[in-house]
């Protein structure tokens, strides 16, 4: 059978499933190999060095002026990574980004987030891959070591605690911690900026 190019990725954008033995799935496999290559080049150089900066403008296929982020970075597919003006993404993030991340206005995360939007198939888990968008609204902050599930929506404004592990979608103006993440509180409408 024959596939057009990007089929994969309207497969993951219809949250798949998609199998890795299909012609289909190389398209999938030469970005997750030049993403890395990237990456590498970006995180071989010291972190003074700004032209780092230039590997992750390729990667992302944009210019990176309005955001700023710290080496050592891991993102597979730099074609799915959607980013807004004032994004701050602090070192040592992993983005598993094949279902798609979008960062809008002013998101900030600390060292060590970590975003999946793919998961295995629970009978075929080494062929077959689902997917889910993470979506993290304006001026929401990730707190240290966060991890955010494939699907998730994290509200504006929002704080997700460090270590928190953020499996259903978080309100706008919440405070939300754990394992999974629950609301903790949410912020006072005085105190929100912008």
């Amino acid at each position: 059978m024959e596939y057009t190019k990007g089929y994969v990725y309207e497969l993951m954008d219809q949250g798949g499933p998609t199998d890795n033995r299909e012609p289909y799935f190389m398209e999938a496999v030469e970005e997750m190999m030049r993403a890395r290559t990237l990456c590498a080049k970006a995180n071989a150089k010291m972190p003074d060095d700004p032209t780092y900066v230039k590997d992750l403008e390729e990667l992302f296929g944009r210019n990176l002026d309005d955001v700023r982020i710290l080496t050592p970075f891991i993102c597979d597919f730099g074609n799915r990574v959607k980013f807004g003006k004032g994004v701050f993404i602090n070192h040592s993030a992993t983005l598993s980004a094949s279902g798609g991340i979008e960062f809008e206005d002013g998101v900030m995360a600390a060292p060590g987030l970590k975003i999946a939007t793919i998961n295995h198939d629970m009978y075929e888990r080494h062929t077959k891959y689902t997917y889910g968008k993470v979506h993290v609204k304006r001026n929401a902050w990730l707190g240290l070591n966060v991890t955010i599930c494939p699907g998730v929506t994290i509200g504006e404004n929002a704080v997700v605690g460090a270590g928190a592990v953020v499996t259903k979608d978080v309100p706008d103006n919440a405070v939300v911690g754990g394992v999974p993440a629950k609301v903790i509180k949410y912020l006072d409408s005085a105190l929100q900026k912008e």
